[in-house]
């Protein structure tokens, strides 16, 4: 936030003079909003002047947002993602469940890192997944089939 220390007080010369230029323009500003967005700005202010008109309820009210009543299990899966990312995801949300490691290119060459203190993560995987995966890790992946074939691997060690 920015306070402005001024000698004068009130509005400057330049504020009351963009006011009044925005004032007597009103109607044509108003007529080519609609114009650009094809009608919606004066269905969204009379939407807007209608629900201010609406009574407010008393007491509670009760918002259902949709979706299931009860969450549904995570179904988790491993996805290379992009950016080389190796990851556990909740196949139903999409959401990313663990970080296992990356797929670095060196010389030319794609390998997997996993995520240990000794390849420079900074949040290494857990001593179960490290010991489950540790083989893996330097493991050059030459093509895309083979890359199905790793994340294969990894969905069975991990019995997913």
């Amino acid at each position: 936030m920015v306070d402005i220390f001024s000698k004068k007080d009130g509005p400057r010369r330049e504020d009351v003079a963009a006011k009044r230029l925005i004032s007597e323009n009103r109607t044509t500003i108003h007529r080519l909003a609609d114009q650009f967005s094809g009608g919606e700005f004066s269905r969204s202010r009379t939407a807007m002047a209608k629900a201010k008109e609406e009574p407010k309820a008393d007491g509670l009210s009760i918002h259902i947002m949709g979706g299931p009543s009860s969450p549904t299990p995570p179904e988790p899966a491993v996805r290379v993602s992009l950016n080389g990312r190796v990851i556990v995801v909740d196949a139903n949300a999409g959401k990313q469940m663990q970080f296992l490691g990356q797929m670095r290119v060196k010389n030319g060459q794609k390998f997997f890192a996993l995520a240990t203190k000794e390849n420079g993560f900074v949040s290494p995987v857990d001593d179960d997944v490290e010991h489950l995966l540790a083989d893996l890790n330097g493991i050059v992946i030459e093509s895309d089939d083979i890359e199905n074939k790793f994340v294969g691997v990894i969905k069975d060690r991990l019995n997913l």
